[in-house]
Parts: C-alpha cells; sequence; structure tokens
C-alpha cells in the first residue's frame, strides 16, 4: 500500500508550487516522517518539512423519484510539502 495517493492538481496548490511547496492526497494513517521518506524516494528531492490536513467529506443530498437521498463524500488527508530551496517536481513529464 502506497502512502502517496495522488498529487492535488488544484488552483489553490498550484500558485503555491512557484513557493517551492507541493500538495499530495495521503493515506489517513500516514504521519509526516513516512510522507517525507515516501516523497523523497519517490520524486528524488529533498523535503524541508510537510504540513498536513484531514478534511471532512462534504454532505450531499439529490432529490430523487424514490426521495431525497442523502450522504457523504469520503474523508482524505492532504499533505503540503516543502522542498529544499531550487528543487522542483515536474508532474506533468510523463503525460
Amino acid at each position: 500500500m502506497s502512502i502517496l495517493k495522488q498529487p492535488l492538481v488544484t488552483e489553490k496548490v498550484s500558485s503555491l508550487n512557484e513557493k517551492g511547496k507541493y500538495g499530495f492526497i495521503v493515506e489517513a494513517t500516514a504521519n509526516k516522517v513516512e510522507i517525507k521518506n515516501a516523497v523523497e524516494k519517490m520524486y528524488g528531492v529533498n523535503v524541508e518539512r510537510v504540513n498536513t490536513i484531514n478534511v471532512l467529506g462534504k454532505f450531499k443530498s439529490r432529490f430523487t423519484k424514490a426521495g431525497v437521498l442523502s450522504g457523504r463524500k469520503p474523508d482524505y488527508k492532504k499533505a503540503i510539502v516543502t522542498l529544499a530551496s531550487g528543487e522542483v517536481i515536474d508532474f506533468y513529464s510523463n503525460v
């Protein structure tokens, strides 16, 4: 089971990329040390710091013939990784 699930490619995180910060969706049970080691191993960069955020899933409801169906999106954990100065990660090199 991999610690890093997928990189975050949103407008907000893309603006942080210019400052050397990158976002990832990670395993909910992963700690900062495990995230740091996984990023360094996968991308070959030096990580200075890791910030984590537990995100609660949003409530969703829709109206159907059978009535109102309501539920929640799944919870997930985000990690914002700050790299050493001068280092970059290129997510689009394999595309």
